[in-house]
């Protein structure tokens, strides 16, 4: 099977033709599915520019949402209206709300958006404020503490549904990829090679997650886990057991561009070729 990865696109950045040029470069990889880790554009325009997607590339589309997908909304709201409208466009699914998918006898996908929950790096001290807390409505009026407490809820939320799906797809798969927009390790959230800094670690990693993954590939030290996520706009890949592989999507504003184009197979027998604990710059290799 050959998959399409991309992450962090903002189509709502690009014209009709820098998105038809978009589109285009996919199709050229003649993919059999298309992955997306999010920031696909912003709530206005959100169903649109996902469904101008879908018809053009021909392809079944999975995603997961980013942030910036929830700008001039509510996150519950988007989450819902979206899997209602997926439910009658058929190629289109959003696995925050559709549970696990077969991609192979062998291979299973799950996901979920994730977020950045406040756990990993130095919150109190950090100067960062993003655009969520004016932007996206559940955000809005809520103190320093009251930001962090909605944090904590919005990752274990995450976790608690991924902690499902994963449980129920290594019952039964002996490869499961999990696509989620934020790192879920502070090692995998990378910043120009290294990982980024307590001040950005509390909105850029999910602590909830990455906690729920390391115990499922204890459990399961027989099945291999692979995460694609995104989030940071900066590539990296970094194992954290040997059979737990997280890869981290690059991406720039205006300029959306295929992650990497790749076969299951080959991406299955490269996290088994890797010990665990060492991180490393770049992704599998664009073909």
């Amino acid at each position: 099977m050959r998959v399409v990865w991309a992450t962090d696109i903002h189509l709502n950045f690009l014209g009709v033709e820098g998105r038809d040029a978009f589109f285009l470069s996919i199709r050229a990889q003649q993919p059999d599915v298309v992955f997306v880790t999010g920031d696909i554009a912003e709530a206005p325009s959100l169903t649109h520019l996902i469904h101008e997607m879908r018809r053009a590339i021909h392809v079944p589309m999975y995603f997961v949402l980013g942030n910036h997908d929830f700008y001039y909304g509510s996150i519950s709201q988007i989450r819902n209206d979206l899997k209602c409208w997926c439910q009658s466009q058929p190629g289109l699914i959003y696995l925050s709300t559709s549970g696990l998918v077969e991609l192979t006898p062998t291979t299973a996908l799950v996901g979920h958006d994730g977020w950045g929950d406040g756990r990993y790096g130095n919150y109190h001290l950090s100067p960062v404020r993003l655009s969520d807390q004016e932007l996206i409505s559940d955000f809005q009026d809520l103190g320093r503490e009251g930001v962090l407490r909605k944090l904590h809820a919005l990752g274990d939320e995450a976790a608690c549904y991924l902690r499902d799906r994963l449980d129920e797809a290594l019952s039964l798969y002996q490869r499961v990829i999990c696509l989620t927009h934020v790192p879920p390790f502070k090692e995998a959230c990378w910043y120009q090679g290294k990982m980024g800094n307590d001040d950005w670690l509390p909105y850029f990693a999910c602590q909830a997650v990455g906690e729920v993954l390391l115990n499922v590939s204890r459990e399961r030290p027989d099945c291999q886990i692979t995460v694609l996520c995104g989030h940071t706009h900066h590539a990296g890949t970094v194992h954290l057991r040997p059979n737990l592989r997280v890869l981290t999507g690059s991406a720039e504003y205006g300029a959306p561009c295929i992650q990497e184009s790749f076969d299951l197979e080959k991406l299955f027998s490269q996290s088994m070729l890797v010990g665990g604990g060492e991180g490393e710059g770049g992704g599998i290799g664009r073909t």
